[in-house]
């Protein structure tokens, strides 16, 4: 099935083409709300509310870009609101600390090691870092998507970087 076909199903409510659409996508877009959140759970609340969007809008497709990238943008704003409405208690938040107590001698840097540090960063600097250099928006994009300034993303970019840096080893001397 094409995407434009499929879009036409969608839309006229075809139950096999949502299941379709909904296949096609999950995977990468659940890797995002993860990526965003740092929370199996809000992220699987965060995928469900936007395909729901998602098919309840599909209709308003107009096709200026890809569907994936339409997908896209409903789930980070859906992950972010999700984010909004449920603060961690400070006891659950992510510490940098735990990671530096490392043996930097014996880590080899793995994916989940990297994850883990990426998920360790504060809240904005994780968005725009996952948003740029994982996802591909523009700092414009960002702005749009996040409410915030293209300055501002370029910044939380700019120190969720260096963090990651501090925390990797990466540049540091005795590391």
């Amino acid at each position: 099935m094409s995407e434009r076909e499929l879009i036409e199903a969608c839309t006229a409510n075809d139950r096999l083409a949502q299941h379709t659409l909904y296949e096609r996508y999950k995977r990468a877009m659940f890797t995002l709300a993860y990526r965003m959140t740092g929370d199996f759970g809000l992220a699987g609340e965060a995928l469900q509310d936007a395909f729901l969007k998602v098919f309840q809008y599909i209709g308003d497709f107009q096709g200026m870009g890809t569907l994936g990238a339409w997908i896209k943008t409903i789930v980070v704003r859906t992950a972010v609101r999700k984010m909004q409405r449920r603060p961690l208690p400070y006891d659950e938040l992510p510490a940098f600390k735990d990671l530096g107590a490392l043996d930097w001698g014996t880590v080899a840097l793995d994916a989940e090691y990297l994850e883990k540090a990426i998920q360790a960063l504060p809240e904005g600097y994780r968005l725009v870092f996952v948003l740029t250099e994982i996802e591909g928006l523009s700092h414009r994009e960002i702005g749009e998507v996040l409410g915030i300034s293209e300055g501002t993303s370029k910044s939380q970019l700019f120190y969720a970087k260096k963090r990651l840096r501090e925390v990797l080893g990466v540049g540091c001397e005795g590391r």
